[in-house]
């Protein structure tokens, strides 16, 4: 198992297939699927890194009402020529990497999907928003929160919009806890645990270099964790404390963080107690205690189907695949000016990159730190 990619994959199934999609569309659609006129505008999509992820991306967006692939940049030319063939894209709407500046003249691209190793995204963000187009950037949005803001002021100065590719934030079992949690199902929030792990492999990958992924397991599998205790608890951490367990330094650089155990504080009173790691798998479980009730999802974050349950029952919304209503949900908000139940711009980003960075500081000094 070489990556976080392939841990999911794994732990819930292929998400490329749309497993009940006809009975999704009718059983969720309150929640998440786009009830579109046929006349209604779709979002024109280029792709910027040809990976894994941004080939599951494309695949899943074959089944989109309201987005569609049109463009695509990197800087392997084998790729741009694979996926030219494969999803019928225009000679004129292919870039690399030096030149993609120029998308500002294309009227076929209306925003940029970027899909590169973490440390790429901010400067690459702030060349798309520059061009005029709007971005989306995979998660975590850059390396800290520092960049994140300059990422969010550059774009609102460029007067284009910033979203973030946060997947579970349309997801429909998930979106039914939020529900049963802001109706006081659970009553008042006590408690959230988030586990987030798997054992990675090849060590000579991006996510183990510092300066590509700018950390370890936290700035790939932790990142769930930190957003799932927000969305879970409804609220913004005010603390955190955490410690960090080294096993392996050779593997684990200095700047890499193999395992981090931390906890957040919430003005609430509730408490989050949750674990990232790249030397543990079957790690993927959200659970969220009240006075009154608990939710559960297990996996929580995998892309195949999440499962879940609460004090109520089980979670039957049937699954569809992740990606595919996220970018259907993406061109709402683009197009339309839809707000999303759960944010998925910049601005959501930065809280997350905050919190990151309050948890580094945390385990490198072992103090609790305010956030």
């Amino acid at each position: 198992m070489s990556s976080r990619r392939d841990f999911l994959q794994r732990l819930t199934g292929s998400a490329i297939t749309l497993p009940f999609i006809g009975a999704y569309s009718a059983a969720a659609a309150k929640n998440t699927v786009i009830q579109s006129a046929p006349d209604a505008p779709v979002l024109k999509v280029a792709i910027m890194g040809l990976g894994s992820y941004g080939t599951r991306v494309a695949e899943a967006m074959q089944a989109c009402k309201r987005a569609k692939l049109t463009g695509v940049i990197s800087g392997t030319p084998s790729k741009i020529k694979a996926w030219q063939g494969r999803y019928n894209i225009a000679e004129k709407n292919c870039y690399n990497y030096e030149n993609f500046d120029s998308i500002k003249d294309n009227p076929d691209i209306d925003v940029v999907y970027v899909i590169t190793p973490n440390g790429l995204h901010h400067d690459q963000v702030i060349r798309v928003a520059n061009a005029g187009k709007h971005v989306i950037s995979e998660k975590p949005m850059t390396l800290n929160a520092k960049l994140g803001e300059e990422m969010v002021a550059a774009c609102k100065k460029a007067n284009v919009k910033l979203l973030v590719g946060y997947r579970m934030h349309f997801e429909p079992k998930t979106l039914e806890i939020i529900r049963q949690r802001k109706e006081g199902d659970f009553g008042k929030i006590l408690f959230f645990q988030g586990l987030s792990g798997f054992i990675i492999g090849d060590p000579t990958q991006w996510r183990l270099n510092k300066q590509l992924s700018g950390g370890g397991a936290m700035m790939d599998i932790g990142i769930y964790s930190i957003n799932g205790s927000r969305y879970m608890i409804g609220e913004e951490p005010v603390w955190v404390t955490a410690q960090e367990t080294k096993t392996n330094p050779d593997k684990f650089k200095e700047g890499i963080d193999e395992t981090i155990q931390f906890q957040l504080g919430f003005p609430g009173g509730a408490v989050a107690s949750c674990l990232s790691t790249y030397s543990l798998n079957n790690l993927d479980r959200f659970f969220l205690d009240g006075t009154d009730g608990f939710a559960e999802l297990f996996p929580s974050t995998g892309y195949g189907p999440i499962e879940g349950r609460t004090s109520k029952g089980e979670l039957t919304q049937p699954h569809v695949t992740h990606q595919t209503v996220q970018m259907d949900e993406m061109a709402a908000i683009l197009l339309d000016g839809k707000q999303p139940i759960v944010p998925v711009d910049g601005e959501e980003a930065v809280k997350d990159l905050k919190i990151i960075d309050a948890i580094y500081l945390a385990a490198k000094t072992g103090k609790k730190i305010d956030l």
